[in-house]
């Protein structure tokens, strides 16, 4: 799988730029599956957020409303109970998989128990673009500090990739390079810190920055 983890999604022609060579054709040729399911674990989000989300309303137009040639919803927490002969096929034929945020800790649990988790590693075409939850959910820690879902056993997420991220840099008053610096001080991995202008591209183990606006990387 191709990862594009980003803080805010799509947000200038740099990161467009690597989103069309991931994919390997015109996003207007793409098809696409939203997933929705980090919204459910964080105490900030909730029905209107996953509409807008889905439904590419304003506010989303850096991530579902790209202009997609399908968009479709593909949520976790009901592929259990469908079985995989019907949600498997839907994500084979899809070229890319929109995560968007919310609490990654959640949205790790219903990767795993929804069995996506387990097929992401034979989709080597497909690519994965999060925002914030959807990208942190890929690194193999996000820190006590994003936590929101009261069920999280621990900060563990998939993985995926050896580092963590930080993100929405600047956005809010607790996401300063000070508030980063202290996140990643008992990691335990390499960090990035990235802002709303930046996303980090992983193919092959390969790690490039993308950025227009700031970002740091914190550890080894």
């Amino acid at each position: 799988m191709k990862l594009l983890l980003t803080s805010g999604g799509i947000t200038n022609p740099s990161i467009n730029v690597a989103l069309v060579e991931l994919l390997g054709k015109p996003i207007a040729e793409c098809h696409a599956l939203c997933i929705p399911t980090a919204q459910w674990g964080h105490p900030a989000c909730g029905p209107r957020s996953v509409r807008g989300f889905v439904a590419a309303e304003t506010g989303f137009e850096h991530l579902s409303g790209l202009g997609w040639a399908s968009l479709g919803v593909l949520e976790l927490t009901a592929l259990p109970t469908i079985g995989e002969q019907r949600w498997v096929p839907w994500v084979r034929e899809a070229d890319v998989l929109l995560a968007d945020g919310g609490d990654a800790t959640y949205l790790y649990h219903w990767m795993r128990e929804s069995g996506l988790a387990d097929l992401l590693p034979s989709l080597p075409d497909t690519v994965w673009v999060g925002v914030s939850a959807g990208s942190m959910v890929m690194t193999p820690r996000i820190g006590t500090y994003f936590v929101e879902w009261p069920s999280a056993p621990d900060d563990r997420t998939l993985g995926v990739v050896d580092f963590s991220i930080f993100p929405h840099l600047d956005l809010f008053p607790t996401n300063t390079m000070e508030h980063a610096e202290r996140w990643a001080a008992d990691l335990g991995v390499p960090s990035y810190v990235i802002d709303e202008q930046t996303a980090i591209k992983v193919v092959d183990g390969a790690v490039e920055v993308i950025s227009e606006g700031r970002w740091k990387k914190l550890g080894a």
